[in-house]
């Protein structure tokens, strides 16, 4: 089959997943299940999405406040931008403002606040900071700029850190001696144990990231059900994904099953990708990681392994960083963990608004209060209109 029709082909399945109509039909099922798993719960079942994709979907679509009389939606932590602690943040702008180095970032790392500023406040004093769509092209300014230290701020889940391992894998082919990495990336497996073992989160079932299924596997998350008795779905980024995960979710949730179920089947398989974990596997290992509102949690970050400690910048450029200073009334914490809905925050809409963010929240393009405040604090219109753009 020729390229052109592969791509007609995936056109008209991804028309599928987007069609109204049919979202129309799943939404049927989805409040009929709900009523049931209201009915054994005596209250309105509560579902976690844990992914930043996932947040600004369901608020573009209006899937939020259109089940709000059958569900509650709340978003987790699932945007690997709002999860950063002020602490990574502040030691990214001091090493910003060594003489020599240059950082390199994705664009949505620019605006995230720091005790003092941010990134972009430092490119603006004199600090070189570059803007990345990918870490090979910070490996090649690297390559092209000798004469100063390259450190790439490595933010994210597990779907960005086998993009890194190739990085490091083509810098040190180059035998580059300016390449760093600053590694603050997150593992979501550890952080879903933080939250089904924190008493203050009442959720009676998570939808699951896709795009980190597709790289660790559904099978990663099946202690959810098995250890904690919750179920949970893996679910992708369409209207239709979503609205047949709900449903599989809550019927899980209404007959009392405590399964972890794969909704994206199209593109997770239960091992994940194994070529990926072995990117991860053998440039990184779990360590201790300070996540924004949820503290220090064991293995849930990546640090280079001992092979590869040289190009660790935070072992190379040696920092004091102050205390970090949290803004006085600042919910992100609270929002990432669900306990609060943004806009809840005393700072939403008012002090902090996307062109001036006082949290990551309202910074990043996946952070829960930038996707409230636009689709859902000013009214997301008809939720199924525009669904299949």
């Amino acid at each position: 089959m020729s390229s052109g029709n592969n791509s007609l082909l995936m056109t008209k399945v991804l028309a599928s997943y987007r069609d109204p109509e049919l979202g129309k039909k799943i939404l049927a099922q989805v409040e009929q299940w709900a009523d049931r798993a209201c009915h054994r719960l005596g209250r309105w079942p509560v579902i976690m999405e844990v992914c930043g994709t996932h947040t600004v979907t369901i608020s573009r679509l209006g899937l939020r406040s259109l089940l709000r009389e059958k569900v509650i939606l709340k978003s987790g932590p699932g945007c690997p931008v709002c999860v950063t602690d002020y602490g990574d943040i502040d030691r990214a702008i001091a090493l910003a403002r060594l003489p020599g180095v240059t950082i390199a970032t994705f664009g949505d790392m620019m605006r995230v606040p720091g005790s003092h500023g941010s990134l972009e406040e430092v490119r603006g004093w004199g600090g070189r900071v570059e803007v990345f769509y990918s870490p090979e092209s910070a490996v090649d300014f690297a390559h092209c700029h000798p004469e100063t230290q390259v450190v790439f701020l490595a933010v994210g889940f597990e779907t960005t850190v086998p993009a890194i391992g190739l990085a490091i894998e083509k810098a040190q082919a180059l035998q580059l001696g300016n390449f760093y990495i600053f590694s603050l990336h997150k593992l979501v497996p550890p952080v879903m144990r933080a939250l089904l073992t924190d008493k203050e989160v009442m959720v009676d079932g998570y939808l699951l990231p896709g795009h980190v299924s597709t790289v660790i596997g559904s099978n990663a998350f099946r202690f959810i059900g098995t250890e904690f008795g919750v179920p949970a779905v893996v679910a992708g980024f369409e209207l239709v994904d979503i609205l047949l995960s709900l449903a599989k979710l809550l019927r899980l949730i209404a007959e009392g099953r405590p399964q972890v179920l794969n909704g994206y089947s199209r593109l997770v398989r239960e091992q994940g990708n194994p070529r990926a974990q072995a990117l991860i596997e053998r440039y990184f290992e779990p360590s201790l990681a300070s996540w924004r509102g949820l503290g220090n949690i064991e293995a849930s970050g990546l640090k280079l392994r001992l092979a590869y400690r040289e190009l660790d910048a935070g072992l190379h450029f040696p920092l004091e960083v102050p205390t970090p200073r949290i803004p006085a009334g600042c919910a992100c914490g609270e929002v990432l963990k669900g306990k609060v809905f943004p806009q809840q925050c005393q700072l939403f809409g008012r002090a902090c608004r996307p062109e001036r963010p006082v949290g990551p929240c309202m910074v990043s393009s996946e952070g829960a209060c930038a996707a409230y405040y636009q689709y859902e604090a000013q009214g997301a219109g008809d939720q199924w209109e525009g669904a299949d753009e």
